[in-house]
């Protein structure tokens, strides 16, 4: 019976496939694997119980389900140093390949190459604001490396996910080393949890918000369920008094009293005290936690949160200063008030309709040009391929169109 392996590959990407022989192969061992149209080397990562448990909590796990492609051999030493040549001359694929998107004029970066280990393939991996119609710097690349291009945009914590590195607390990046998605962050995590709405100290290598807020939050959203919400009047044996500050590390209320004396007693003491004087202990409610938490935590929040980063820079600014590209005199000019309908001159003069001209929508010519060539893609070619300039390589029309992360 076939067994299931996890493998990993450059970029700390990984796959599952099956492995025919009756014995396992070790860890960290060099394995050839099926490939798109060929043969790939990686390195075992898992297998067993484990393997079988990650294929079906991770993103790139097949879930219930099992994979189709098949682990063919353990690579030799001639194969695993092949494929250390092939790291090794990535850096400089990327540089060339980064020379033709400056030469077309391509508002995209390219972070990343990997050759497959046949080299039937090379996967460039870019980042871009928007949509970008690389046609015909795919065909260049075609003729220049003879091989069978695909290009994938990715996100910016995808990029710093394979580009791997070490955070600001001095530890490896949670997406490289162990964290196995990579789910949005809002800015209201992190007034959960206290923090400096600085966007300078809570925004990773990537210019979002930190993964480690994200999965920190759990922690404080089920500890405040503990304790009474921040603001309620509670009755203590000192009579009426305020809450004004829990710490959920030791447990701790802060006090404030109707003269303004506070006092700092634990959460245990508080209840004593609230259950002596008869008054009922504030619980939290769920839903209260849920609305302290920020509303629709699952939704991509990925590019608000350069609008909430930018008004928090705004902020920052004295009052008064002009904004970013715009002039003092135009932020000091005060709001104009709408002029009330000026009655008819003449009693029984009907007011004429204004007949208003909708203005189109301005076009963007990068998308326009990516609709087009998606458009071209689907009518033009009968077939997956087409040639790659005069060498005769196949490029995949799937190749030509961009994959929104």
């Amino acid at each position: 019976m076939p067994q299931l392996i996890e493998v990993a590959f450059k970029g700390n990407r990984k796959d599952f496939f099956l492995w025919e022989a009756e014995e396992p192969p070790p860890l960290r061992a060099p394995i050839i694997v099926d490939a798109d149209r060929g043969e790939d080397l990686g390195l075992v990562h898992a297998l067993g119980e484990l393997a079988a448990k990650r294929n079906a909590g991770t993103p790139h796990g097949y879930g219930s389900g099992a994979p189709t492609r098949v682990a063919k051999r353990l690579a030799t030493a001639d194969e695993a140093k092949r494929a250390d040549e092939l790291r090794v001359q990535d850096e400089d694929t990327r540089r060339k390949a980064m020379e033709r998107v400056k030469a077309n004029q391509l508002v995209m970066k390219l972070t990343d190459a990997e050759w497959q280990w046949d080299r039937k393939k090379l996967t460039l991996y870019f980042t871009a604001e928007r949509r970008v119609d690389f046609r015909t710097l795919v065909r260049e690349l075609a003729s220049m490396f003879r091989t069978r291009i695909e290009l994938k945009q990715i996100g910016v914590r995808d990029e710093a996910k394979r580009l791997d590195g070490i955070g600001r607390c001095g530890r490896q990046y949670c997406s490289s080393s162990w964290l196995p998605e990579l789910r949005p962050v809002n800015l209201g995590v992190a007034k959960d949890q206290r923090l400096s709405l600085n966007p300078s100290q809570i925004s990773g290598a990537c210019g979002r918000l930190m993964c480690c807020l994200r999965y920190e939050h759990e922690f404080y959203v089920q500890s405040r369920k503990r304790f009474p919400k921040e603001g309620r009047i509670v009755r203590t044996a000192v009579g009426e008094e305020k809450i004004v500050l829990n710490d959920i590390f030791r447990d701790r209320v802060t006090l404030r009293g109707p003269e303004g004396e506070q006092r700092i007693v634990g959460l245990q003491d508080l209840r004593d005290e609230m259950a002596a004087v008869g008054s009922a202990f504030p619980a939290v409610a769920s839903a209260e936690v849920e609305s302290a938490a920020g509303a629709g935590e699952n939704e991509a929040y990925l590019a608000g949160e350069e609008i909430v980063l930018e008004s928090l820079a705004a902020r920052e600014r004295k009052p008064g200063a002009p904004a970013r590209g715009g002039s003092a005199r135009g932020a000091e000019r005060p709001e104009r008030p709408r002029r009330a309908d000026r009655p008819a001159r003449e009693e029984g003069l009907a007011r004429r309709p204004v007949e208003r001209t909708r203005t189109s929508p301005p076009v963007v010519a990068v998308s326009e040009a990516a609709d087009a060539v998606e458009l071209a893609s689907a009518d033009d070619e009968s077939s997956n391929e087409v040639a790659g300039g005069d060498t005769g390589a196949g490029v995949s029309a799937a190749d030509r169109t961009t994959s929104t992360v």
